[in-house]
Formats: structure tokens, C-alpha cells, sequence
């Protein structure tokens, strides 16, 4: 590996001793070697600390930062992505799968198409024990060369975790950390949509693992998610209005903020003011795991077979 690898991969971590080894190995098995791993441990006190201990000291790839105090999800993201040092990032999850061929395989799409910005993969969504549950096509035109195209998709359409995807790492930095409103995360991925395309890689590569402590279930409201994602929001008065106001500006700071033509950011506005008027319609805020049919035959896809190292390299 180069002394200054290409890709940074940064993993902030709280609690994540269940399935933690699994992601590790499932990163560390990658076909793609020249990376960082920056692993940002949230102060957890369970066993993550010494999980990442022992990682760390059998792979060089890997760096262990343990922070003093539990500074929310959403701090610790962004805080993890500034120690890292690859002109690629990507953000990897603790209790998320890999296959062997994703980091490859997007690396590789960003080296042929020098405007694309982001490159992820299909995927599905699996259970507490690495089972399929919910496989489904991405239909967002991300990878449309117009950036209101792109925007309107990202509004109206479900599906899709390019949060997770590996991006240029300049581009990264030209956008708003994340926040810890509502939805944040849709409005960070939105902006990063405004400064080009996407691509999606037409193979199932990436696992994303539901199973009743992540982080969507465990806080079932609007209020507990944020403080999750910041512990700061904890004092808010009344925060529900505030989080969802702060949800809608966030999209048009976002719009705001992108380097777009004086027509494109007006197709934008207009895009988000239509898909505000459709919030009323039912079920409109549902996610796509919750009601999109479980394709029966693609239970069978065996993630094993795609994965590394499912048995754990510390045994």
C-alpha cells in the first residue's frame, strides 16, 4: 500500500461490538487494497474498543481513534471523514456487508468516467443473520448529466444509499457537513447530487443490515434520531416543527449553495416546491424497504459467497 493510500474509508462506530468483526473483515477482504481504514469509536463502552484494538494491530490499514465522549453520529461522521487523507472517501457502516469487488469496482468507475463524483453499487437489505430480506432496483436518475434531473430524482424517488458510495473527496469538502435534523442526510446526499452525476454499478455489492439496535430503529422518533445524531438537540424546545423546517431549508440552502445556472437552480426550486406539495399524499414518507415486495428468489442470494472473511479473522 502507498505511503498516502487513494481511498480513505472512515468508519464511526458507537456500540457496534455485535457485527462489527463481520464489517471489518467484509472490508479488509476487499479485492481493492490501496486503502486507509479510519475507524472513529464514538466512546462506546462495550466491547468495540477492544474489537478495533486487535484489528488494528494486525493490520497496518488501519487506524483506531477513540474519542473522549460521545459526540453524536452526525459529529462523528464528519469528524471521522477530516482524518482521513485519500483523494477518495467513503463512508462504511459497522454492521453493514461488503462484497469483495465493491471498493474495485467503483474505484474503477470513477477512473473511466472523469465526471462522475460518486460511485456505488446495487444492494439489498438483510437481516440480524446476513439473510436477504429486501432486494431492490435503484431508479433514481443520479446519473443524469443535468443537475435538476438529478435533484427532482433524488425529491420523488426511493431507494438508494449513496451516502455509503465512494466520492471524490474534493467535491466532499465543497458541501455542508452533515447535520443532525431530520433527514439530513437526504439533504447532504441531495447537495452532493448538485455538483454532478452518480453512477451505480450494476451488480449486488453492498448489504445494508436492519436488525432492531440500528440506529432508524432504536429511535423510532423524529426526536430520539436527532439526538442521536447529535445529543445537542436534547434541549429543544418543541423540536419536531423546528427539525422539519430545518429539513425543507436544508434542501434549499443546499440549492442555494451548488454551482448551478441561474435556469438550473430555478428548475430546482421549482422541483421542491412541487414535491413539497405532494408530502400530503399517503404513505409518501414510508421507506422503500417497507413497502416494496421481498423478490422470494433472490432470497437465495447467498452473501456469503460475496463477502469476505464471514468466519473472522480473530476467530
Amino acid at each position: 500500500m502507498a505511503a498516502q493510500p487513494r481511498l480513505s474509508i472512515g468508519l464511526p462506530v458507537y456500540n457496534g461490538e455485535e457485527y462489527l468483526a463481520e464489517a471489518l473483515d467484509a472490508l479488509l477482504g476487499q479485492t481493492y487494497q490501496d486503502f486507509e481504514l479510519v475507524v472513529s469509536d464514538n466512546a462506546s463502552n462495550d466491547g468495540t474498543q477492544e474489537i478495533c484494538r486487535k484489528y488494528a494491530a494486525r493490520d497496518p490499514r488501519i487506524r483506531y481513534i477513540r474519542l473522549s465522549r460521545n459526540i453524536g453520529a452526525a459529529p462523528n461522521h464528519n469528524y471521522v471523514f477530516t482524518e482521513c487523507r485519500g483523494e477518495l472517501f467513503k463512508w462504511a457502516s459497522h454492521d453493514d456487508l461488503y462484497a469483495r469487488d465493491l471498493l474495485r469496482r467503483c474505484v474503477e468507475a470513477l477512473d473511466e468516467r472523469p465526471d462522475v463524483i460518486l460511485a456505488h453499487a446495487h444492494q439489498a437489505v438483510i437481516d440480524e443473520d446476513g439473510q436477504v430480506k429486501v432486494p431492490y432496483d435503484y431508479t433514481l436518475a443520479t446519473d443524469s448529466p443535468r443537475a435538476p434531473e438529478r435533484f427532482r430524482s433524488m425529491l420523488f424517488e426511493p431507494g438508494g444509499d449513496d451516502f455509503y458510495g465512494v466520492m471524490r473527496a474534493d467535491v466532499l469538502r465543497r458541501v455542508k457537513p452533515h447535520d443532525s435534523y431530520h433527514h439530513a442526510d437526504r439533504t447532504f446526499v441531495a447537495e452532493i447530487g448538485l455538483h454532478g452525476p452518480f453512477h451505480q454499478v450494476p451488480e449486488l455489492l453492498y448489504f445494508r443490515r436492519d436488525h432492531p439496535t440500528r440506529a432508524e430503529r432504536a429511535n423510532p422518533s423524529k426526536r430520539s434520531r436527532c439526538v442521536n445524531l447529535d445529543p445537542r438537540r436534547a434541549g429543544l424546545l418543541h423540536p419536531t416543527p423546528r427539525l422539519l423546517a430545518e429539513y425543507v431549508a436544508g434542501f434549499v440552502a443546499a440549492i442555494r449553495r451548488a454551482p448551478l445556472s441561474a435556469a438550473d437552480r430555478g428548475a430546482c426550486y421549482r422541483h421542491l416546491a412541487a414535491w413539497l406539495a405532494s408530502r400530503a399524499r399517503p404513505g409518501a414518507g414510508e421507506r422503500v424497504e417497507d413497502r416494496t415486495p421481498v423478490d422470494t428468489a433472490l432470497r437465495a442470494v447467498s452473501v456469503d459467497a460475496l463477502v469476505a472473511g464471514r468466519e473472522g479473522r480473530l476467530g
